[in-house]
This record gives C-alpha cells, sequence and structure tokens, in this order.
C-alpha cells in the first residue's frame, strides 16, 4: 500500500466560525508540505480550484449558494507546485484538479503544464509532476471561458454536451502534450445520439430544438475549438517526468483519453466496490501501452483521515474525540455545500471516512482497501488547526502504517 496526501487549501470557517487569512492559509499548507516530504508521502495533491466561490453567489445560477469562504486557495497549480518543489526534497506534486476547460483552455494549459515539467527538470530529475485534469467540478469556473450553450440545441443537450466538449478538449490538450501539430479538423467531431442521454425525454428535447419536421437519429455539434494549426513551446522537455490522472468516471472518457497518452484515473473511498473493480478491469485492458501494465496505484483513492492519537487520553477517549471531530468537520461541510445540516448526510460521509484512534484506524484500512491501493489521505478536512494537522500526519506513519505493514 502506498501512501499520498491531500490538501485542500479550502479557506472556510471551522466548526468554531474561525476562517484564516490568504497569508495563514498558505503558510499552514507550506509547514503540512514540509511534514509530509520529511515523513515520506508519495505525491502531494493540491486542490485547485477557479475564480471566487464566493462571488459567483451572485450570479444567477449560483452552484454553492451557501458556501461559506472560497472553496480553495490554489488558482494556479504550476506555480505553486514549482514553489512546492522548491521547498521539498523529495516529495512529488499533483493537482486534484485542474479543468481544462478553464484559465484558457486546453491550449493554455498544455503549454503551462509543459513549461512547468520543464522548469522542474531545471532543478530535479527524478520528481515527476502529475496533472489530474476534468471539465471542473464547478461549472461557473469554466462559463467566463465560453463554456456555455451557444443555441436552442446545445441549450437542450447541455448536460450530456458539457460531458462531449471535455472529450474534445481532452484530445487537444493530450495531442499537444504529445508534441504533435494539430489542426481543429484533425480533432473529434461531436455527434449526439440516443446514447449520450439517460431518457428519451431527454433526447426527444435534442431532437425538438433542431426545428427539424422529422426527429434526427444523430445531430452534430459544431466544435468549441476552432484553429489552425498549432503546436507548443517548449518542444524538448522531459515528458518522463509528467503523469497523467483524469478526474471522471464516465467509462467512455476514460477509455477515449487512453487513446493518445497514458492517462490514469482519479477514484473516490465513497465510490462503491463494484465501480471501483469494474474500473480497474477495464483500466487493465484500455491503458495506454506506453504506461506499462495497469496497476491498483495508478487509481489513487481519497480518503478523510480523522485520526486522534493525541497524548493524556485513553485509547478510548480518543477514538471518542476522533468521533467528534469527524461529525463537526462533516457536519460544516454539509451546511456549507447544501445550507442545511442533514444528519443522514453526515453519517454516510463518517461510514466513508477513517475516523478513531490508530488501532481503529488500521482496522478500517485494512476491510476497505485492498493492499495494493494507493491512499490519499485527507487530513486538513475543516481543521486549521495546523500543529493538530501535523501530529495526526505523524501519528498515521509512526503507529497507523506499522500496524498495516
Amino acid at each position: 500500500m502506498e501512501y499520498d496526501i491531500f490538501f485542500s487549501i479550502s479557506q472556510t470557517p471551522d466548526h468554531n466560525g474561525f476562517t484564516p487569512s490568504e497569508s495563514e492559509m498558505f503558510s499552514n499548507y507550506y509547514s503540512q508540505l514540509e511534514a509530509a516530504d520529511r515523513l515520506g508521502f508519495g505525491v502531494a495533491w493540491i486542490a485547485q480550484a477557479h475564480l471566487s466561490t464566493q462571488t459567483q453567489q451572485s450570479n444567477s445560477k449560483p452552484v454553492v449558494p451557501h458556501w461559506k469562504g472560497e472553496v480553495g486557495l490554489c488558482t494556479d497549480f504550476c506555480q505553486l507546485a514549482l514553489e512546492s518543489f522548491r521547498r521539498t526534497k523529495n516529495i512529488d506534486v499533483g493537482s486534484a484538479v485542474v479543468s481544462i476547460l478553464a484559465s484558457g483552455g486546453p491550449i493554455a494549459q498544455a503549454e503551462r503544464v509543459a513549461n512547468t515539467v520543464q522548469f522542474l527538470s531545471h532543478m530535479d530529475s527524478e520528481r515527476k509532476l502529475h496533472v489530474g485534469f476534468s471539465a471542473g467540478r464547478f461549472e461557473f469556473m469554466a462559463r467566463p471561458y465560453g463554456i456555455v450553450p451557444r443555441n436552442e440545441v446545445e441549450e437542450a443537450a447541455w448536460p450530456a454536451l458539457r460531458g462531449q466538449i471535455f472529450m474534445e478538449a481532452s484530445e487537444i490538450f493530450l495531442r499537444l502534450l504529445r508534441g504533435d501539430t494539430i489542426h481543429s479538423e484533425d480533432i473529434r467531431q461531436t455527434i449526439l445520439t440516443r446514447n449520450n442521454f439517460r431518457s428519451d425525454e431527454d433526447w426527444e428535447r435534442v431532437q425538438n430544438a433542431t426545428g427539424s419536421s422529422e426527429s434526427p437519429e444523430s445531430v452534430e455539434i459544431g466544435r468549441r475549438y476552432n484553429f489552425e494549426e498549432i503546436s507548443i513551446v517548449p518542444k524538448d522537455w522531459p515528458r518522463s517526468q509528467l503523469e497523467l490522472v483524469a478526474g471522471t468516471h464516465d467509462p467512455n472518457a476514460q477509455e477515449f483519453v487512453n487513446k493518445f497518452m497514458p492517462v490514469k484515473v482519479f477514484n473516490l473511498s465513497i465510490t462503491s466496490p463494484e465501480i471501483i473493480d469494474s474500473t480497474h478491469q477495464r483500466m487493465s485492458e484500455f491503458f495506454h501501452p506506453n504506461g506499462g501494465q495497469w496497476q491498483r496505484r495508478d487509481m489513487p483513492r481519497t480518503t478523510f483521515v480523522f485520526l486522534n492519537s493525541e497524548p493524556g487520553l485513553t485509547p478510548e477517549q480518543q477514538s471518542d474525540a476522533a468521533h467528534e471531530e469527524a461529525r463537526l468537520a462533516l457536519g460544516e461541510y454539509w451546511k456549507a455545500l447544501e445550507g442545511t445540516l442533514d444528519p443522514s448526510k453526515v453519517e454516510k460521509a463518517a461510514d466513508n471516512a477513517l475516523i478513531g484512534n490508530a488501532s481503529e484506524v488500521a482496522e478500517q484500512v485494512k476491510e476497505r482497501f485492498h493492499p495494493d491501493d494507493r491512499l490519499m489521505c485527507w487530513f486538513d478536512f475543516f481543521n486549521h488547526d495546523s500543529e493538530r494537522v501535523i501530529r495526526n500526519m505523524e501519528a498515521w506513519w509512526k503507529e497507523v502504517v506499522p500496524l498495516l505493514e
């Protein structure tokens, strides 16, 4: 089993109502990153955000209207990654995840990533940049970059069409990183059929929006990106120091991106075992051959860690304290996300988190994860007590990991 760490850098009130300043947030991050490097975590995965969550609450269609503060402060992963490499000696750095529809789109993102890997190689020829990429969790982050319906047909098709735009953008992003010279006419064409929609009613709305007297069997959508021949600079950079990970649950997208380069997959700890197993089976067949044989470590598993190993407490007291800490943090999360506290959702989330003293957490890891899995441990969830977060990270390595190995 391998152990990575996830940093949310989420500027939100904790259960006491305390919100650190931006400078305090980054100071906490650097302290925790340096501790993670010292302790031996493999990859520091940084949550990426785009644009202010707080400001978007005044939009006509706010996606998280009750969120206090900012979902995340890392709005330029590549710059923060280089600063993180400069402050550490061994740990890799990854994004979880960059939206390739935002911040200039797939062309700008490809050039940015290639430059970052080149600059990394000037410092260190061994460590890697891990780029998790997706369409973005929150749609408002891509809207200002033109990712909006352009006509009535696209409006009707939008929930399904947005995934198709991601696939178009992914091909551009990956082929540019691969070193190709491309023209927009070389890129996949989006043609919608009934198979793209969850119900007959959804598909019929799209067919009706075309204005055709007969219901078409397929609907062609114009390309989102139009350009003549382009390629990125730099051209000569160490692609072996780049690892790509797709943040999508769509099996078709996971297979599609692997036509161009080896692209691994993110998955959450709350994902059902059936989906986990089917993803491993499918990826073992479709993973790009340049990436070697597919392994379980190629799908990092995110998991909350509410570990209490504080001195002066009995194991029972540590366990009780950990469960209370989890209840408070998860409660704040659901209030921020939905505006109300739903005890059933808090309980369900707690069922998928690692909660307790060291021995309890170790047993939960053994029960829920395969010995070859790669865990992305999340210690800073709604917790701004940086010293305590670091103590939890230390307890993970000193008390939990020995029980697993």
